[in-house]
């Protein structure tokens, strides 16, 4: 092999290295050599950059936007949390479980699925007196077995399948995987229900074992009109065991009820007394058909893209001595106080009534930029946003559900490419409202996408090299003594070993 070839192996064997030692993130890394590559000219600029107009990368984008916009429209909690039901058994719970969590993840980014099940199925788990430990691993390795049947399933496919275009091959079919897939998928499934039980300890959370060292509140909720909740006892709409929280009292047009036995029915315009942690109080303020209670004891506005903060009063502050109500908070701040923290104890009573000291920890539903609006504001020490506590938006969750299946449709049956298909959808659902245009831009994971074109380039300079074609002669070479099984077998294991050094779409990408 000529020089060019040698610095190719040297560049490659080097981002190896330097991802297994983890020194920078697999972008950084593959970057590097890329350009390292460009730098010696083993690359042109053209070559160097081709990646980043690769269609399936740009395929990732697209899907990335989709996952995000289901999640803004809490369309896939609200359908999963009636799928998995009630039951006390949990190899129960796994079958209602991994096979539909596989089923979505066929058509949704791995990732983007576990982030937003990981919630539903720790609160579910709960609700059903389960470690809820003992269900996270199997949901992770759900999704991965579901994205074995699809093109779209992982971005891996996608990988594979763009870099066989490239090379002049026919196009993936979308369900080309599927007679594979689907019973690897289908064992797979049947082997995490049978074993998981057996393997998986049940863990303490680490919630329980803060005891009350943590920052407690007391919130007020209400339930709106039309509410899913109402007209259900409390265990029947799942309000008994939630994680880290305890329902104080319900009030109800005056009447205070303590303690609540879990047969107690709830009513619209109910207002529902939780005391429990930032954490969990995130949880509550996704459950549909609950909104906090503000400082007039009126529903705190819903609106799209509000979300939880917190804010510490300062000593110079207009609202020391000042109860909230007086204060004026949603006139002021466009902000509503649902909760104080006060002295390493929560504060009780009706939120308006509360007279506010310095060093008070509020808990705020406020609209976005309240940050870095008030962050620098003398009216209070501190300043931060809740990450994950953005409203849903369940209006629009019908509409996302139809544009993914617009999506699979139109791929399936072949109207248009992938990538168009892809890019339509996203766009439908920024003009449809299911996301804005800043949340598509911020759902998108340009790590994954530059690690993927960096690759696509060094895969290219091995091929210009001629290190590809070394590689496959040697494997050729074996091939002649193992036979077809044999060598689809070594570039499998191969591949998997690499997957334990650097990322799964790299590895596809460099195989």
């Amino acid at each position: 092999m000529e020089f060019e070839a040698w610095l190719t192996v040297a560049v490659l064997v080097a981002a190896i290295a330097a991802m297994a030692r983890e020194l920078a993130g697999p972008d950084v890394i593959l970057m590097a050599g890329v350009i390292t590559l460009a730098a010696a000219g083993v690359l042109t600029p053209a070559e160097t950059f081709a990646g980043f107009a690769n269609e399936s990368m740009l395929t990732i984008g697209a899907l990335l936007v989709l996952a995000a916009a289901l999640r803004a429209t809490g369309a896939l909690e609200a359908s999963f949390g009636r799928i998995f039901g009630r039951t006390r058994s949990e190899r129960v719970g796994l079958l209602r479980m991994v096979f539909p969590i596989a089923t979505v993840s066929a058509f949704l980014n791995n990732t983007t699925i576990v982030a937003m099940m990981t919630p539903v199925v720790i609160d579910w788990a709960h609700r059903n007196r389960m470690s809820p430990g003992r269900f996270l691993i199997p949901l992770s390795f759900a999704t991965i077995l579901g994205g074995v049947t699809t093109i779209i399933g992982t971005s891996t496919n996608l990988t594979v399948a763009g870099m066989m275009l490239q090379s002049g091959m026919k196009p993936m079919g979308f369900f080309e995987l599927a007679p594979v897939g689907i019973p690897v998928c289908v064992a797979g499934l049947a082997y995490l229900v049978w074993v998981a039980p057996r393997l998986l300890p049940a863990r303490r959370e680490p919630t329980e074992d803060l005891g009350d060292a943590r920052r407690e509140y007391t919130v007020a909720m209400i339930v709106e009109l039309r509410s899913p909740l109402a007209n259900r006892s409390v265990e029947d709409a799942g309000l008994r065991h939630l994680p880290g929280l305890f329902l104080v009292e319900i009030d109800r047009a005056g009447r205070v009820i303590t303690p609540v036995a879990s047969d107690e029915v709830i009513f619209e315009s109910d207002r529902l007394v939780f005391a429990g942690v930032v954490d969990t109080i995130v949880d509550l303020s996704r459950i549909r058909g609950l909104v906090p209670a503000s400082d007039d004891e009126r529903p705190a506005p819903s609106d799209p893209g509000r979300r939880l903060s917190e804010a510490v009063v300062s000593h110079s502050s207009p609202l020391v001595g000042r109860s909230i109500r007086d204060a004026g908070f949603r006139t002021v701040y466009d902000a509503a106080v649902i909760a104080v923290h006060r002295n390493g104890e929560r504060v009780a009573g009706k939120i308006g009534d509360i007279v506010l000291r310095p060093g008070d920890t509020l808990l705020l539903q406020t609209a976005p930029g309240f940050a870095r609006v008030h962050g620098n504001s003398p009216d209070f020490y501190l300043v931060s946003e809740i990450a994950g506590t953005e409203n849903p938006r369940y209006d629009r969750a019908w509409v996302a559900l139809g544009v993914l299946a617009a999506l699979i449709a139109t791929v399936t049956l072949e109207v248009l490419p992938i990538s168009i298909a892809a890019f339509l959808a996203a766009g439908a659902l920024v003009a449809t409202r299911c996301i804005s245009a800043a949340q598509a831009r911020r759902s998108i994971e340009w790590s994954i996408l530059i690690s993927i074109a960096a690759a696509l380039g060094i895969g290219s300079a091995m091929e210009k090299t001629g290190v590809a074609a070394a590689i496959a002669s040697q494997l050729a070479g074996i091939v002649g003594d193992v036979g077809p099984l044999g060598a689809l077998a070594l570039v499998y294991f191969g591949t998997m070993l690499l997957t334990e050094v650097i990322s799964n779409n790299a590895a596809a990408a460099l195989m």
